[in-house]
């Protein structure tokens, strides 16, 4: 909670805050400040939120509140139970509550300002839908919808330029190296022109090369034709091989047909039907659904942020360490039993994938069947509503298709080339001169818009754009070629990483009993830190109480040796004058706190200080007579108990005299007489 607080006074104290806090004025603030603080944090999210909570109703502010956190995506912490303990604390300006928030939100200032920018416009209004039966309403919340769409489009293609690493200088300066190898072509083409004139018949010649370029255009584009007809050519072959195939087999099985063979069909059909219906399709509609319901779900919330996935990303990576340690720990269980059900299990899995993919190779061909059928069903009637009333077929039909062929290649070549030379020759020539003069006008219109506004060449930009486009495309081609590299430097380097850990493995063993060691060490330190920053609390103040008393005393000593010498240096009769005077102005002190109201001043006089001390006097010696009494009266009883304690005390040594001498192989009658002697 601490480190918490530090940061949030930390970042409250940078730009563009500047609130000038510490950790002690900020736990002081109140319940209306911290708020305000709050909104202020909000305000610089959202420019809208800046207000002054004084001057609004405390409902109006806290529903403000908890609808941009709502819209934020922010999460009560998991102490508060429902969301009516967290309301309650945000109204009453709670400091655990309005922590967490400004911790929160100063985490990740820049990512939610751009989660309320965006919010501003993605957000969409909710408009009950009795009022959308309006036909005007319903087309202005369609034309809002698609500028939504729109904004959503230029907004990804705006971050793509921010971050695609295109910078104005060196546009500009691919601009000025573009214009001057511009200058230079323009200069090149004019020397050669001045050569080709002294030529003769060279605008004849330039005409000629012109149309040698044209048919060279021409040529590439009827061979790429050419290309095309042969693909179509060769896929219509074979769909017509495909249909000729299954039109025999169709005849092959319409000849071979009996009612057994008819029943069996029809019942191997229903079964497929039956499947098709109870098994298949059901669970592809549950899918499409499930499918449409996340689609609904991720269209309803707002945009995500970078924090949000990678939390989603975290949450992933644990459900697959879990998943991965429940397989773990079943595969090491061993269960026999187990194990054959396994076996069963996936025998089964096998049968049902199967079943499912020859379900969905008889859906494709059904429809392509269908296809086929209402081709040839088109053909059919095309055929019989021709004048003829003949269907050509087999060999004169491949004829005909071979001559059509041809003819229509030529009739096209033909038709092109005059529809061509009509084209140049009624409007090249004209319009090669009024393009000029345009091209003319509107390049010097063009510099002159862009000088005017600063960008001069910014129109010939899109060459530039083209060129590093080409260059990107250059650069993924040698992407790539370097994937096979990439794979390989994939596998060495995961060896190595094997290699690693099995050397790390005894490292890291001693490594958890270090750490649990500097665990227990660092608990360790912590209390022996705690005790003597305590003690050492308590020494400081000591100190400083001494310390003052020193200088009290000090300072009075002082005054003592300046009266002392002062009265030394008078003559006997100032100083019996002192005296005197000393002496009544006591007794006037003494006069006026006897006399004066005040217990407290009362306490101070030394009439009532000597009562004092002749009161605990006598209460002492009422003591010290009832303990003579009491020790008078037990004295007799008290001396017997002495005298036996002292016969006790020689009987005693008597038995360790006598304890001594039996270890010494002597008598124990001896023993008594000797002690009788020598007492």
């Amino acid at each position: 909670m601490s480190e918490q607080l530090k940061f949030v006074v930390e970042q409250l104290n940078k730009e563009p805050f500047k609130k000038n806090l510490n950790l002690i004025t900020f736990d002081s603030l109140e319940s209306m400040q911290l708020l305000q603080t709050l909104n202020d944090v909000l305000a610089e999210i959202d420019p809208k939120q800046a207000i002054d909570i004084r001057e609004e109703l405390p409902d109006q502010t806290i529903k403000r509140t908890c609808a941009l956190l709502a819209m934020l995506k922010y999460r009560p912490p998991s102490n508060f139970s429902n969301v009516s303990s967290f309301r309650q604390g945000l109204v009453t300006g709670s400091k655990p509550v309005v922590h967490h928030i400004l911790h929160w939100l100063l985490q990740r200032v820049p990512e939610l300002k751009k989660r309320a920018y965006l919010a501003r416009f993605l957000v969409k209004l909710e408009i009950p839908v009795e009022f959308l039966q309006d036909d005007v309403i319903n087309d202005t919340y369609h034309q809002y919808e698609e500028l939504v769409e729109g904004f959503k489009l230029y907004h990804k293609e705006c971050e793509k330029l921010r971050t695609s690493g295109f910078s104005t200088a060196e546009i500009r300066r691919d601009i000025s190296a573009m214009e001057e190898e511009k200058d230079q072509l323009v200069k090149r083409v004019d020397r050669l022109k001045k050569r080709v004139e002294s030529v003769p018949n060279h605008q004849r010649m330039l005409e000629q090369a012109s149309q040698l370029r044209v048919e060279k255009e021409r040529e590439d584009s009827l061979t790429h034709q050419k290309h095309e007809q042969k693909n179509q050519l060769f896929q219509a072959e074979q769909r017509l091989q495909r249909l000729q195939q299954q039109l025999k087999d169709l005849r092959q099985a319409a000849a071979d047909a009996n009612p057994e063979s008819l029943m069996k069909r029809l019942e191997e059909e229903i079964k497929i039907n039956s499947y098709m219906v109870s098994e298949k399709l059901p669970k592809e509609l549950e899918g499409m659904r499930r499918t449409v319901q996340y689609l609904h779900k991720i269209a309803s919330e707002p945009a995500m942020g970078q924090a949000d996935l990678q939390e989603l990303e975290d949450k992933i990576k644990e459900v697959d360490s879990q998943i991965n340690q429940l397989i773990e720990k079943r595969m090491m269980r061993n269960d026999p039993m187990d194990d054959k059900l396994t076996l069963y299990r996936q025998q089964a899995s096998i049968i049902i994938r199967r079943k499912e993919s020859k379900a969905e190779e008889l859906q494709e061909a059904r429809e392509e069947l269908a296809a086929a059928e209402r081709e040839l069903k088109q053909r059919t009637n095309q055929a019989q509503t021709s004048d003829g009333q003949e269907v050509i077929r087999g060999d004169e039909l491949k004829r005909l298709l071979v001559k059509l062929r041809s003819k229509g290649t030529v009739y096209k070549k033909k038709r092109q080339e005059i529809a061509e030379l009509k084209a140049e020759f009624g409007v090249l020539q004209r319009t090669q001169e009024i393009l000029k003069q345009r091209h003319e006008t509107v390049q010097q219109k063009l510099q002159t818009v862009e000088a005017e506004k600063g960008i001069a060449g910014y129109s010939n930009t899109q060459e530039e754009l083209e060129r590093v486009s080409a260059i990107k495309s250059e650069l993924d081609e040698k992407k790539g070629r370097t994937l096979d590299d990439m794979s390989e430097m994939v596998k060495k380097l995961n060896s190595m990483i094997v290699d690693k850990k099995a050397a790390l493995a005894p490292i890291i063993k001693e490594l958890r009993s270090l750490r649990q060691r500097c665990q227990e060490l660092s608990q360790e330190y912590e209390e022996k830190k705690a005790q003597y920053e305590s003690c050492t609390a308590g020494l400081e103040s000591n100190r400083s109480k001494l310390e003052q008393e020193v200088k009290a005393l000090r300072e009075e000593t002082s005054q003592d040796e300046n009266r002392y010498h002062y009265i030394n240096s008078m003559s006997e009769a100032s100083i019996k004058k002192i005296i005197i005077e000393m002496q009544i102005q006591r007794a006037a002190e003494e006069m006026k706190a006897y006399v004066s109201s005040d217990p407290q001043e009362r306490k101070k006089a030394i009439r009532e200080v000597y009562m004092k001390n002749i009161a605990e006097q006598e209460l002492l010696g009422k003591k010290l007579r009832e303990k003579q009494k009491m020790v008078r009266e037990s004295h007799a009883a008290n001396m017997e108990q002495m005298t036996m304690w002292c016969d006790l005390e020689q009987l005693m040594v008597c038995k360790k005299q006598c304890f001594i001498r039996a270890q010494n192989q002597a008598s124990v009658g001896q023993c008594v007489q000797d002690y009788l002697k020598a007492k």
